[in-house]
């Protein structure tokens, strides 16, 4: 409907996600890193998580396009699924022929025959799982038992799962601790700063074949703050606002445009990082946790940290040895990422410490 009017030669806001239109970002180009030495070295579970229209399906839309031509690749959207029916999913996905009504056991024995035949063909088998947050206990269990699936040096089954920040929490219960133990490589892509927001915008602009002008910096804050700086919800408030500014015959989208549009998506009930924030205060305020639940967050917290820091020491040391045989430039940015990421939960610690301490004072005030 605009495209013509802004001089588009297509709408540079879909929601449908495009790979053509990924914007790497640092985080993007992290993820990327971390998810191309995953499966290039073949070294267990892939995992990336992060919030709910971040841009994790484009990603990996991305990054299977990339995937050489002798991967066998198959992609589980359903993650509603029980256990019985997991295993008949994937030689679905595969297309692997078997007889309805077939026992998991004997599921899993012509799924064990269809890998060793790709690798005797020297073929590796990619099995890609999007929204994981979804799957049970039961079948998270099974896909930990696929690791199994292995010769005496290299796993037959390389498994990519994909979620939302829950994940990351569901896998860490005492009860999936070997699943935990399993993920090799993982990696969290939190929302952008105002900075690449404003990067993001103007990337699809120009790849659209439109002007970055078209919404200028004052426009591209108020973008930030409606959004958080998650790229689904750039999308649609661009989007509406291109609808707005081409109702209004404006060749500039203005703040007053922009306002309309965020009012207007507010009595859809789309929440904007505000409406989010105000009823975080207002949970606070309604609400106050106990101070033994406090603590008993705090202890939380602080496992996670030893454990990301223990993960982090690992991943890095046998990054240090695989470089002593293989200098190649993927290696080494992954060295550079593993002790940024270390400095990061330094960081963590650092403000957990604060954190306690500032507790400590209030329950002795009390």
């Amino acid at each position: 409907m605009y495209t013509k009017f802004f001089g588009f030669k297509e709408k540079p806001f879909s929601l449908v996600p495009n790979p053509g239109y990924l914007y790497k970002s640092n985080e993007h180009a992290h993820a990327l890193t971390f998810l191309e030495y995953g499966l290039t070295e073949k070294i267990g579970f892939v995992m990336l998580t992060g919030e709910i229209g971040i841009g994790k399906t484009t990603l990996i839309r991305y990054l299977l396009n990339r995937i050489e031509a002798d991967t066998d690749v198959a992609v589980i959207f359903n993650t509603n699924i029980l256990s019985d029916d997991f295993i008949k999913l994937i030689l679905d996905e595969f297309e692997i022929e078997y007889d309805n009504g077939i026992t998991k056991a004997n599921a899993i024995s012509i799924l064990y025959e269809f890998l060793i035949k790709k690798y005797a063909a020297k073929r590796s088998v990619l099995l890609v799982i999007d929204e994981a947050q979804n799957l049970s206990d039961e079948v998270l269990e099974e896909i930990r038992m696929l690791s199994n699936l292995q010769t005496d040096d290299e796993m037959l089954l390389q498994i990519m799962i994909v979620g939302q920040p829950n994940l990351r929490d569901k896998i860490q219960s005492p009860g999936l601790e070997q699943f935990a133990q399993r993920i090799s490589v993982s990696y969290h892509m939190p929302a952008m700063p105002l900075e690449e927001t404003a990067a993001y915008i103007a990337h699809r602009l120009d790849k659209a074949g439109g002007s970055p002008d078209l919404f200028p910096m004052d426009v591209v804050e108020m973008i930030f703050k409606a959004s958080g700086g998650i790229p689904r919800t750039i999308n649609l408030l661009c989007d509406a606002a291109l609808v707005y500014g081409y109702a209004d015959d404006k060749k500039i989208i203005t703040p007053n445009i922009l306002a309309q549009v965020i009012k207007g998506k507010g009595r859809m009930g789309i929440f904007t990082k505000q409406k989010l924030k105000q009823s975080s205060r207002k949970v606070l305020d309604d609400e106050s946790p106990a101070l033994d639940q406090i603590e008993e967050k705090i202890a939380k917290m602080q496992l996670q940290i030893d454990k990301l820091t223990e993960t982090l020491d690992a991943h890095l040391n046998e990054a240090g040895t695989r470089a002593e045989f293989c200098r190649d430039a993927l290696v080494s940015n992954l060295i550079k990422l593993l002790k940024a990421e270390r400095k990061r939960c330094a960081s963590l610690e650092y403000a957990l410490g604060i954190f306690k301490g500032q507790y400590k004072l209030k329950k002795i005030k009390k």
